[in-house]
């Protein structure tokens, strides 16, 4: 049973979270208890796929070994080569699952929501590896990798915000505002998924689009496409965070009105944000500080488009191989340095005024790029 795909889930977990409400009003955590409840959800997900179980246990041993060896190695030594080989290892698993399927294996290995077990895994190793963070237990990395609510689908949450609400147990006053901000968010899930998406997927995209391949079916595809990728993962997003927050968790969003977005920066600024901040903070700001540092590059903005060109590549490549997910990410890393420029020429010669109208025109054209892009990403196009 996927998480957040049916009515069934939903009914198992109301009941299952009956005693967690229970005790957030009394100030109080069930730690035993949370820790039962994830693994009856993992069992959900995986137990009908034996190469799932398999998959997904022989990751978290081989995670939990990673992180555990480099903490105690980084205590005693810091070489560059090991911190690489250690994140190479530790990406190693989901390297194999985006492979393999070109070999004719893709059901060997894998299991649903390894991306972002990884993105996780990652983020520990560097910290680890910047001193942020210098100790970490196995049950520690075991509560943050296996999270129920954001295990399958996200958001991506950071290690120390995320321990931070796990240690810190909510008043019943504040709790009671997550429950009640937690269940809104899941009602927003059922609209947007069931509701909205379901609607735009089956009955206008399913009915009248997908069979004939003309410019206007293309045309028309292209918006209701976009509409229904937000809806859709802009609904389990809810569902993810307003789970949280019935646990105690503020897990942060991942989507802020990301179709009025005033130019292409502003849209990563709200789509998908754990994600795109996660590749901001982990690989672009990573990638100019060592060109930088080691002076390899001189000018920042050669340094900054080689970083966009990186950051969106690696994107487009976690979603997959295939021809229309690259050049998705290169389609986004050519529209940012574009911006750029235009941005950088339009302080020096002030050509476009900033004023209501030319707000307006900027979310209409940022609008066009961004559903034209998830024309691409849709394979439609190849």
């Amino acid at each position: 049973m996927i998480p957040y795909s049916n009515l069934s889930f939903f009914m198992i977990i109301g009941i299952l979270l009956i005693p967690v409400i229970i005790a957030g009003y009394h100030q109080k955590r069930l730690v035993l208890y949370n820790s039962m409840i994830t693994i009856v959800v993992l069992l959900m997900a995986f137990a009908s796929d034996i190469h799932q179980v398999g998959s997904i246990l022989a990751y978290v041993i081989w995670e939990i070994i990673l992180v555990s060896g480099y903490i105690a190695y980084r205590h005693k030594k810091n070489s560059t080569f090991i911190f690489y080989l250690v994140i190479f290892l530790s990406i190693m698993p989901l390297l194999a699952i985006k492979i393999l399927p070109f070999f004719e294996l893709k059901d060997w290995f894998g299991f649903l929501g390894i991306s972002y077990l990884t993105f996780k895994n990652v983020q520990l190793l560097i910290d680890i590896r910047d001193g942020s963070l210098t100790s970490i237990t196995i049950k520690e990395q075991l509560s943050f990798l296996l999270f129920f609510p954001t295990i399958s689908s996200g958001p991506i949450d950071r290690y120390k915000r995320f321990k931070k609400d796990i240690e810190n147990i909510p008043s019943s006053e504040e709790y009671h505002l997550l429950l009640y901000k937690g269940i809104n968010k899941i009602f927003l899930g059922f609209l947007y998924k069931f509701i909205i998406g379901f609607l735009i997927n089956t009955k206008m995209i399913g009915t009248l689009f997908i069979q004939n391949q003309t410019l206007l079916s293309d045309f028309c595809y292209m918006y209701l496409y976009s509409l229904y990728l937000f809806f859709d993962f802009a609904g389990y997003s809810a569902f993810a965070i307003g789970l949280s927050y019935v646990m105690g968790v503020k897990t942060p969003e991942n989507f802020n009105l990301p179709f009025l977005s005033r130019n292409i920066k502003d849209f990563w600024n709200r789509w998908h944000m754990s994600l795109s901040f996660w590749f901001r903070d982990y690989v672009y700001m990573r990638f100019a500080f060592i060109m930088q540092k080691k002076k390899w590059i001189k000018n920042r903005y050669t340094i900054s488009y080689i970083g966009y060109l990186l950051l969106f590549l690696l994107m487009g490549l976690w979603h997959g191989l295939e021809l229309h997910y690259i050049v998705y990410g290169l389609y986004h890393a050519f529209l940012i340095i574009g911006f750029d420029w235009f941005e950088r020429k339009n302080k020096k010669y002030s050509f476009w005024k900033k004023n209501k109208w030319t707000h307006v025109f900027s979310i209409f054209i940022t609008f066009q790029f961004i559903c034209f892009g998830f024309l691409i990403f849709s394979g439609r196009l190849f």
